[in-house]
């Protein structure tokens, strides 16, 4: 797997208003996909902030994981022949105070909807997800305390 992070500001830090953020950057990942991402605005020092333009790049960490997650569980549900019809996993997060700012706790609440699946799968499939498949979850899990809650909803 790769990927190339390329910064964008720099014609932003010269004055070129057209060309976005000061601390913009463009990920070209390994598929062929590109994704955006963008920093805080500083009030300070605008010249060292972004603009708000797209996500910040913790955010596209947090973005990862859910992502990772989710599909790890719909998969393991699929596989298990239970009807799923859809999911979505909301997570929130704190970090640390001080440099590194790494994340301190994740909680992860998914709502999973299907026709006639017991709790008792979704749960396991989540527990599976992240205990064993998501690396993402499993990596973020060396700094954070990381948690999990769900809802069924027949569908």
């Amino acid at each position: 797997m790769e990927c190339t992070v390329s910064w964008t500001g720099a014609q932003a830090s010269a004055g070129n208003a057209a060309s976005g953020s000061p601390m913009g950057f463009m990920a070209t990942t390994g598929s062929g996909h590109t994704l955006l991402m963008d920093g805080a605005p500083d009030a300070a020092k605008p010249e060292n902030g972004g603009a708000n333009l797209a996500p910040r790049p913790m955010e596209t960490v947090l973005a990862g994981t859910g992502g990772c997650t989710a599909y790890d569980v719909v998969l393991i549900l699929k596989r298990g022949r239970h009807d799923v019809r859809g999911c979505t996993v909301k997570l929130t997060s704190e970090r640390a105070e001080t440099d590194p700012k790494v994340f301190t706790k994740i909680h992860m609440h998914f709502t999973v909807t299907g026709r006639g699946m017991a709790a008792s799968a979704v749960e396991r499939a989540i527990a599976m997800s992240h205990d064993k498949y998501c690396s993402a979850t499993i990596m973020l899990g060396k700094t954070a305390d990381i948690t999990t809650s769900f809802e069924l909803i027949e569908a």
